[in-house]
């Protein structure tokens, strides 16, 4: 199919103001690559169709458009390393230094009083660090990319989801880094807890999916809204146990563990520490077993869900706006 056909198929265009404003919808995700392209070169103004769409439908229309989704984050992920020499090599590299700086600061020099200090840490630190990268990166989304939403319809939710999914591409890699020093300290894991890790992901996802689609739309309204994210997730750091041990946490706050897990990242920190660091020196309390972490992460979850749900909600109310707002 040629691409002015392709046009014709998926656009049309009405006189308003004595100017061409067009109304471009994408109905097919192949046809998505054209119209950026129409769209970055045409100097006609666009303004965007806006519909009504359920929650069920929006979540529908991200499905359909998955393949828009995962060419917009292998194009984040070449942005990221365009005439890097090592390119993805330096997903690998941040971890491993992570590993070689804290075991001289820490276990050399400081003496932290954790055993195997940098593994404890960076069981935590990984999950952290997809976590903080989606959200960084996620929030500035749609303003980045207002070339594409002022022209063309397409569902913006894939902006900041592909932040999330690039975000995710490197904490598998850094992951591999944490895999090897497990393997060459033959480091005993607790594998117990081993076959919780996909659901602590999964809440992950969520998680940081749905505070991203609620921090990219507000950040085209809020322009502060980057500088805002963090700060907030500086002090965020400090209150989920990853350079301290969880009991050390709840000492602070008189015992009150409840108060602790409030914390939607604590469990899922504290599920990737029991599964990677295991039980090693005593650090992770013995006491707390598989259905400990089992409940907290299903209580993530059902919230994360509930949160992702009103995002989809909120960043519909708002996208109708959102071409005029850039």
């Amino acid at each position: 199919m040629t691409g002015a056909r392709r046009l014709r198929q998926t656009a049309r265009f009405v006189p308003f103001w004595g100017r061409d404003i067009g109304l471009i919808r994408a109905r097919e995700p192949h046809a998505l690559a054209f119209l950026f392209h129409m769209a970055s070169s045409s100097g006609t103004i666009q303004r965007t169709i806006t519909h009504r769409t359920t929650l069920r439908e929006s979540v529908r229309e991200i499905v359909t458009h998955h393949e828009l989704l995962l060419n917009l984050v292998r194009l984040e992920l070449k942005a990221k390393y365009k005439a890097s020499a090592l390119g993805f090599a330096w997903s690998l590299l941040n971890p491993a230094m992570y590993l070689v700086v804290f075991y001289i600061a820490f276990d050399v020099i400081l003496g932290a009083g954790i055993p195997r200090f940098p593994i404890y840490l960076l069981s935590g630190l990984l999950v952290w660090n997809f976590f903080t990268a989606a959200l960084t990166s996620g929030t500035g989304t749609v303003v980045a990319g207002q070339g594409r939403v002022k022209k063309v319809w397409f569902p913006r939710e894939v902006l900041p989801l592909a932040s999330v999914g690039a975000a995710l591409v490197h904490f598998f890699l850094q992951c591999l880094v944490l895999i090897i020093a497990l393997t060459a300290v033959r480091h005993p894991v607790g594998w117990a807890e081993v076959p919780l890790l996909p659901l602590a992901l999964f809440d992950l996802l969520l998680l940081a999916s749905g505070l991203a689609l609620l921090l990219s739309a507000a950040n085209v309204y809020l322009r502060d809204m980057a500088h805002f994210v963090e700060l907030a997730l500086l002090a965020w750091f400090w209150v989920t146990p990853i350079v301290y041990p969880f009991s050390q946490l709840t000492k602070a706050i008189g015992g009150r563990a409840a108060i602790a897990l409030i914390n939607p990242v604590t469990p899922i920190v504290l599920t990737f520490q029991r599964a990677l660091y295991g039980s090693f020196g005593h650090v992770m309390d013995p006491h707390l077993g598989v259905t400990w972490y089992l409940r907290n992460l299903l209580i993530v979850m059902v919230a994360a869900l509930l949160l992702a749900a009103v995002a989809l909600r909120v960043f519909n109310r708002l996208e109708g706006n959102l071409a005029e707002e850039l």
